[in-house]
């Protein structure tokens, strides 16, 4: 089966004026409400193939973990940026748009349907917009420029971790403009910004700015012609399927996964360590493991006494959850669960809140598919009902008439107005290239 891609032309202001827009459908929506699973499934009525948008799965490692979809499991659906990227790099969203970009044309050239599939919106964000991550600031110019607040732009600019700690003096040398904006005790911004400048590699006082500004991630400005379907469920349905989850990531591994990346020297804020569920172990595994480790070359392991170290530790450390002892380590053990759960929960939250900002503040018209029902009864029939068949309906819709004029209404959307922030703050040209100091 062969899909035909073509679009109508948007305004003047989008650079694919003139041509056909390539189709790409688009499959978001928060942790744990099914995503990886529809995509799949419409792999047996579309020729699709995945494009993963999660920004630890991208990484090799920690499968259980960050949840990642086993071969066996895939249906023999080609899946594309799934592991691939070495776990001690920061894989950026630029780099995700670069990455993902000549994948899409690829897949187009074989007369398959590209869909991606994930909930790091930044990465979508990135790789749908022309104008986000662009090399240069050419469009920007003047002697002083309008420097918009993030709030304006709607960017949620970390993943659901308040533990990642910066301070204001890391970000005003990173990035002086935004660091004169905010105040040195202002932390939550401080981590905000910096997240935003390690995710996607552009400082924030260059996003935020100008034309930059106005154009990026505005529905009429598309790179491609999406189709932009949200899988989302009722919050206290996804509280608890995340808190099952962690449970069922427990039984399948996840501590011997948290043991083998495990380093007290490490970078916590960079790579596929900043996925919840390394760093709410760590404390844990300080008390638990020896001081040297296994792996530590003064003590002369053989590489199969190393091995049998290593087993060791991690037997012991597997019995811990079933031991009738409330002694520190359970105490410790218990704790790093439990914030695992929390830091998840707090993620589905984000990301709900950005999905809304992206309809509100830029446009985006997004169909909404219910896995709630499935979500409690784990009914194959409500999945079929509830989520697959309406998913079919847009996508056919989608591939014969193009993006439809209205978008699916979320029905778990609480209401609430998001607005802009209309502060602005202008910044004369000696501060914006760095000479104030």
């Amino acid at each position: 089966m062969s899909v035909v891609n073509g679009g109508t032309p948007t305004q003047s202001a989008n650079p694919n004026m003139g041509r056909e827009m390539p189709k790409v459908v688009v499959i978001m929506g928060p942790t744990g409400s099914g995503k990886s699973r529809l995509a799949i499934d419409l792999a047996s009525l579309f020729p699709v193939e995945i494009i993963n948008a999660d920004s630890m799965q991208v990484y090799r490692g920690l499968d259980v973990l960050t949840n990642k979809v086993p071969p066996e499991d895939q249906n023999g659906v080609p899946h594309h940026l799934l592991g691939t990227v070495s776990p001690d790099v920061e894989f950026t969203a630029k780099d995700f748009r670069d990455s993902a970009v000549p994948v899409i044309d690829d897949i187009i050239s074989r007369g398959c349907l590209p869909m991606i599939v994930g909930g790091t919106n930044y990465y979508i964000q990135a790789l749908v917009s022309p104008f986000l991550l662009d090399d240069s600031t050419e469009n920007i110019s003047g002697s002083c420029s309008i420097y918009h607040g993030d709030e304006e732009l709607g960017i949620e600019l970390d993943e659901g971790r308040d533990d990642l700690k910066y301070d204001h003096n890391h970000l005003k040398k990173i990035d002086p403009v935004s660091a004169n904006r905010i105040h040195p005790n202002n932390h939550r911004k401080i981590n905000q910004y910096l997240s935003l400048y390690y995710r996607t590699g552009v400082l924030p006082s260059i996003l935020f700015q100008g034309k930059a500004a106005e154009n990026w991630g505005q529905a009429d400005n598309f790179r491609y012609n999406c189709c932009l379907i949200c899988v989302d469920a009722s919050v206290p349905q996804l509280d608890g399927h995340v808190n099952s989850r962690v449970d069922s990531m427990m039984t399948a591994g996840l501590l011997d996964e948290v043991y083998d990346i495990y380093n007290p020297n490490a970078n916590y804020t960079r790579g596929l360590r900043q996925a919840i569920g390394v760093r709410e172990f760590e404390e844990f595994l300080r008390y638990h493991v020896p001081k040297g480790r296994c792996e530590d070359d003064s003590a002369g392991f053989s590489p199969k006494n190393l091995m049998e170290c290593n087993e060791i530790l991690k037997e012991n450390m597997r019995s811990i959850p079933n031991s009738p002892s409330d002694g520190q380590p359970s105490l410790l053990l218990k704790e790093a669960i439990d914030n695992v759960k929390l830091n998840t929960r707090r993620l589905v939250r984000r990301q709900r809140r950005q999905l809304r900002r992206l309809e509100t503040l830029f446009g985006w018209k997004i169909h909404y598919v219910d896995s709630t029902e499935y979500i409690t009864s784990k009914v194959e029939d409500s999945w079929t009902a509830q989520v697959v068949e309406p998913a079919v309906h847009i996508i056919r819709s989608f591939l014969k008439d193009g993006c439809s004029a209205t978008e699916t209404m979320n029905p778990h959307n609480s209401g609430q107005t998001i607005k802009k922030d209309v502060w602005t703050q202008y910044i004369c040209q000696l501060i914006c290239t760095g000479l104030w100091e």
